[in-house]
Parts: C-alpha cells; structure tokens; sequence
C-alpha cells in the first residue's frame, strides 16, 4: 500500500487537533488540572471498555506493540509531572509538542524506513517552529524553574516520539484503528489514575468529590482525547508516520486561538508568525 498525505487525511488529522486542544482547554479551565486529567485518563478506561466490547480485539500482532505503548506512556506521565512541577503550561507544553515531530522524522527512516523527502522536513520544521513561536512567549520563558522544566519537557518530547512510532507500527499490524486505539486506551489509562491518586493519598475525601463534580466534563474529554488520537492512529495506516505527527502538533495553533476566542487572550505579532509557519508547514507537507 502507498502511503500518501492525502487532503482527506490532512481535514481529519486537523479535525483531530482540533479535539485535542479541546480537550486541553478543558483541563486547563479547570480548578485543579492533575485530577482533571486524571479523571479524564480514568474514565477513558471504561469508553476504552465499551469500544472493546463493540469491535473486538486487535490482530495478536499488534499487541506487543500495544503493550511496550503502555510501559512508554508511563515515562511519558512521569516526564509530563516533572515538567509542569518545574515550569508553566505554556513554557513546557510547546516545548514537548513542538520539538516531538522533529525527533520522529530523525528516526522514522530507520525504524520504520519510511525517509522524509525534502518537501516533507520543511513542512515538519515548519511546524515545529510555529508551534514553539506560538507557545514560548516571553511570560512562558521566564516562568518556573527553566533548567528544570528544560530538561523535563525534553525528555517528554522523545518520549512522545518513542510512543508515536511504536504506535504507528502497532495500528498497522492491528490492521483496524479503532481496535488498537480502544484497546490501549482500555489499558493505558489506569498508570496516571493511581499516580494521581496516590499523591493525593493523605486528602482522598476531597479528591474524590472533586472528580464526582467534573465526571461529564471527565467523560466528555475523553470521548475527544480517544478521537484525537484515534484519527492520528488511523491517518497513520494511510500516510507517513512523521508527517501525521507533524500534522497533529497543529493542536497548539487550535488552543491559541480557542485562548483568543473563549478567554479574550491576546494574538501577538508572535503567535501570528507562528501560525504563518504552521500553515506553510502544512502546505510543504502536503506538496511534498
């Protein structure tokens, strides 16, 4: 089968962005955003259950590929923790997000042997350049502890790349998208749950009653993180690995704007560059 980053494939992969930064708005307008998230991942559990019952299982040829994507999200979880311990939202998000794509277009030629033409690197760069121009304004940079988050986020960013390659190979030896997603998430979501609840240890009560007070703003950002990545694993049966996870860190662009929309903040001459760089980077990939 050719793989080919076909403009069906961009709407959806862009569509799927869209989700994502949905569903981290929601976490973000929250009062307390580890049990959010946690919530989030917990009741992804049971959509993941539901799925499962409805389309089976993936192929066993996936499955192993499934399994070392769960024990990488669990250093992608404590990685994420580090980061935002350390620094803000806006310093270490971009940074994890927008250097990830370039780490997988370095090793998907020799993982996976699918080589980026040059139309396509461009496109990538680009991307990655918009989505840090957008993320890193100059409050982000000097928030926190830099070295720490630096480092932190970094870590993160390869991590990221690990888990989307080990996943691009695995849906395509699932040979079925939605099993393979449903399935992990069935799996995957349980790490972060008990992580978050454990620090939570000595104040269990308050937690707890947190979370039955968000679990329909929970299960909403669920059924949109499991479309999210559900579409990237899918576009990644028909296109090149790098170029949909290039594709998918158009999110940042998509939350800038729901920012600018929905909580009245400031588009700078920064952020538009940025957003000129991902739509060119969108336009190479897609030429290339």
């Amino acid at each position: 089968m050719t793989l080919a980053l076909s403009w069906p494939v961009v709407a959806a992969v862009l569509f799927g962005a869209l989700l994502h930064a949905s569903w981290n708005a929601l976490i973000k307008a929250g009062d307390d955003k580890a049990l959010d998230t946690a919530l989030m991942h917990f009741l992804g559990c049971g959509v993941g259950a539901v799925l499962v019952a409805l389309v089976g299982l993936p192929k066993q040829e996936a499955l192993p590929w499934l399994a070392t994507s769960v024990v990488i999200h669990i250093g992608y979880y404590v990685t994420l923790v580090g980061a935002y311990r350390h620094g803000e939202l806006g310093f270490a998000y971009p940074l994890m997000r927008g250097t990830a794509p370039l780490i997988v277009a370095l090793l998907s030629g020799k993982l996976i042997g699918e080589h980026v033409p040059l139309a396509a690197w461009l496109g990538v760069a680009g991307i990655s350049i918009g989505v840090l121009a957008i993320g890193l304004t100059r409050s982000a940079r000097e928030s926190g502890s830099r070295r720490h988050a630096l480092g932190y986020a970094l870590a993160n960013a390869a991590i990221i790349a690990a888990y989307t390659i080990v996943d691009g190979i695995g849906v395509r030896a699932s040979g079925n998208a939605l099993q393979y997603v449903a399935l992990l998430f069935l799996i995957d979501g349980l790490p972060y749950f008990a992580l978050v609840v454990w620090q939570r240890r000595a104040a269990l009560t308050p937690a707890f009653a947190y979370m039955r007070g968000r679990w329909r703003i929970g299960l909403l950002g669920s059924c949109a993180s499991l479309g999210a990545y559900g579409i990237a694993l899918w576009a990644m049966t028909k296109a090149p690995v790098a170029s949909v996870a290039a594709l998918r860190e158009t999110s940042v662009l998509f939350a800038a704007l729901i920012g600018v929309v929905m909580l009245k903040e400031r588009f700078r001459l920064q952020r538009a560059v940025g957003t000129g760089a991902i739509i060119a980077g969108v336009m190479a990939l897609r030429l290339g």
